[in-house]
């Protein structure tokens, strides 16, 4: 008979997988239109170190292979993503995208695991991993901020689908679930913070939805709210009034 704790890393395996495929629509448009236009790569490439360090986090902490594999999956696709950025970007944002992949995404988990490996005893090795997977997940939450921030000025949740919403949401609550039964708070901190963060979109989704249908079609609707994520990441300020434009 599977455990509580077996019952909730596979939910949480399958809501986590269905997170990292939002963007797959994206990307699909950028290779039809064999531009990246005005998406940014940053975002993908922290998600992708974020899924190294949950991965290294997952094999280091004895009983956590199911965090280990789902976001191996995250990594894998976040890998595809930054390659198909690389491919299309024009040359000054694929020059970026490039030494933002070698810096974060090669020297640095490689530096971290070799580190930790050689220096640290087991138990700070989980520790390190653990507090960085919380810092780079911490670090995702500027898009979700950013989006809400925009359903208020707008008064319009054109920008944040329902779906995205609920399903970060239940993926939040489920890890949440997940990190007390196991009372591991370095899934629990991340995952309720998310858990709180998809409460408030949804409560926003039910003050400001209208029953109006969108003029726009569905393409364009989910590669315009994946644009403003990625121009809401937590390291490009800069650029989230050219966003909300």
């Amino acid at each position: 008979m599977l455990s509580l704790i077996t019952i909730f890393g596979l939910l949480g395996n399958i809501t986590t997988g269905l997170v990292y495929l939002a963007p797959v629509k994206t990307f699909w448009h950028i290779v039809q239109r064999g531009s990246t236009e005005e998406f940014e790569s940053l975002p993908y490439v922290v998600k992708l170190l974020n899924g190294y360090m949950w991965v290294y986090y997952g094999v280091v902490k004895p009983n956590s292979i199911l965090v280990a594999t789902v976001n191996g999956f995250g990594a894998v696709l976040e890998l595809v993503y930054v390659i198909i950025f690389l491919i299309f970007a024009p040359p000054r944002a694929r020059a970026i995208t490039a030494v933002l992949f070698g810096v974060l995404d090669v020297v640095f988990p490689i530096a971290a695991v070799l580190i930790t490996q050689m220096s640290c005893n087991r138990e700070m090795q989980i520790t390190i991993a653990g507090f960085l997977s919380l810092l780079f997940s911490v670090l995702t939450y500027g898009s979700p901020l950013s989006i809400m921030k925009t359903v208020v000025r707008t008064k319009s949740v054109d920008y944040m689908p329902f779906l995205l919403s609920f399903i970060l949401f239940i993926n939040g609550l489920t890890w949440t679930v997940y990190a007390v039964l196991t009372r591991d708070w370095f899934i629990g901190i991340p995952n309720g913070s998310g858990f709180v963060l998809g409460t408030a979109q949804l409560v926003l989704y039910a003050m400001y939805w209208k029953p109006e249908k969108s003029k726009r079609t569905s393409s364009d609707d989910g590669c315009q709210t994946e644009n403003l994520i990625a121009h809401s990441a937590p390291l490009l300020d800069k650029n989230e009034s050219r966003a909300q434009a």
